[in-house]
């Protein structure tokens, strides 16, 4: 007799048609969150969700209301209070997707090429997501049972930045109640490198504007005794840095938690060489802090970055102008334990205190979130390990990710619990861009994994 997780296993592969098919039935439904002509099918797709979760056993199932769209609820608790409970997050909505964006195929109709699905949301996150509802299918379908007890907190905002899921949570933490967190909409380099992610870098946003003249001047009447706030703005800017690349912003690095020998020769196991990062961003030099290596720069440590620029005269032709403005969007990825409202007023005290008083200057907060830095060694990191080399066939790497899931800071922080990034898609699935794909063989793998961590998380000492 097969053990219960291979007797999954095999049903998983015996019904792979059919999972393919029922998460092609997902992709179906253009579930974008940031267009309200799509509000329907908001609700269409948790609505689907809420139904399939109750067909395969679960119970519970609710498409719960927020401020926004609903959070999509159900749960399997009859491994009994003996054993842990498994909170299983993923959303359910998209970021657009147009034919004449660049499309090969229509961006809502699931094809198959070449042994992957083209559709969005293959990967980010419906792929990912349903890997999840189809391991715990497998348990209930062969052995009747899960080895572990199986919550799920699938979201219908995270393309919008979840407004509505933090006070979600915090208003069901009983509900919510687990031992760990499992998220999968993270992805690893190649198929045979899975990767864990015990990191994440949070994200302070800021605006810029300078303010200098009442209106445009003519610079031939009035230019050459008034600053130009372009030229202020400029100057602004170049005082962030210091001459080694590093911010000058006093205090920024002050919470900054120093790599370990550990942390760096792990991260060294998938660093860039200049040439491939070149060859990647198509930049013809490298730049950043020397002492660090280029994956350490673009994942574990903090950045200031400045994502737009504008003042001025930038239609066709000339227009001799002193501007009466000008103003700049900075974005910072920040570390663990930098918070980011600290990082903001930071930088708004050195930007006001380097302005020239002959401009004025407004420093305004766009949006926050939380880093989020969980150690690798941890029990539950380990069992995800394990899972990889059993369910995977190969042993992960564990890795920092360089941009932010706010959710998982928020899960660390309100619920005391670890929060384990197991990504089953690959870097190069197009997420966010015109073809988006999933391969339909590390679907298949990632519910056989998924299966065999709930088994490695039951046999954790509690």
């Amino acid at each position: 007799m097969p053990s219960p997780s291979e007797a999954a296993r095999q049903y998983s592969r015996a019904q792979a048609e059919t999972f393919q098919a029922e998460l092609f039935e997902m992709l179906r439904i253009p579930s974008l969150s940031g267009d309200p002509a799509h509000a329907d099918d908001m609700r269409r797709m948790a609505d689907w969700l809420a139904d399939h979760m109750r067909q395969i056993g679960l119970t519970n199932v609710a498409a719960m209301p927020t401020a926004g769209y609903p959070v999509v609820y159900g749960e399997w608790l009859g491994a009994g209070p003996d054993k842990p409970t498994v909170l299983v997050y993923g959303h359910y909505d998209v970021v657009p997707a147009l034919l004449e964006d660049g499309w090969d195929t229509p961006p809502f109709e699931p094809a198959v090429k070449g042994g992957k699905v083209y559709a969005r949301g293959a990967t980010d996150n419906k792929g990912q997501l349903f890997i999840h509802v189809k391991a715990l299918e497998a348990y209930l379908k062969t052995a009747g049972s899960a080895p572990v007890n199986v919550k799920f907190l699938i979201e219908g905002e995270e393309e919008v930045s979840s407004p509505n899921l933090t006070p979600f949570i915090k208003a069901h933490l009983d509900l919510l109640k687990a031992d760990v967190c499992v998220i999968s909409d993270t992805s690893m380099r190649t198929i045979d490198e899975p990767a864990i992610t015990h990191s994440l870098r949070g994200m302070t946003y800021i605006e810029i504007e300078l303010e200098g003249p009442k209106e445009d001047l003519h610079s031939g009447l009035w230019g050459g005794a008034a600053h130009n706030p372009a030229l202020a703005l400029a100057e602004i800017l170049g005082k962030l840095y210091n001459p080694d690349h590093t911010i000058a912003v006093p205090g920024f690095y002050d919470d900054v938690v120093p790599l370990t020998p550990a942390e760096r020769t792990m991260i060294a196991k998938t660093d860039l060489s200049e040439a491939q990062y070149r060859q990647a961003t198509g930049v013809p030099a490298l730049w950043g802090d020397a002492r660090y290596t280029i994956r350490e720069r673009i994942s574990a440590r903090p950045t200031l970055d400045i994502n737009g620029l504008w003042s001025g005269w930038s239609g066709p032709g000339p227009k001799t102008i002193v501007p009466a403005r000008a103003g700049a969007k900075l974005s910072s990825r920040l570390v663990g334990n930098q918070d980011p409202d600290r990082i903001y007023q930071l930088l708004k005290t050195y930007i006001e205190a380097i302005t020239p008083p002959t401009v004025k200057v407004e420093v305004r907060l766009l949006t926050t979130g939380k880093p989020a830095l969980i150690p690798f060694d941890l029990p539950e990191m380990q069992a995800a390990a394990r899972a990889f080399e059993k369910g995977w066939g190969h042993a992960p790497v564990f890795t920092r990710g360089g941009g932010s899931i706010p959710v998982v800071a928020d899960i660390y922080d309100l619920m005391k619990i670890p929060v384990v990034m197991m990504g089953y898609g690959l870097d190069t699935d197009g997420l966010h861009s015109p073809n988006e794909h999933y391969s339909l063989e590390m679907f298949q793998r990632g519910i056989e994994t998924a299966i065999v961590y709930l088994e490695e998380l039951a046999e954790l000492p509690r």
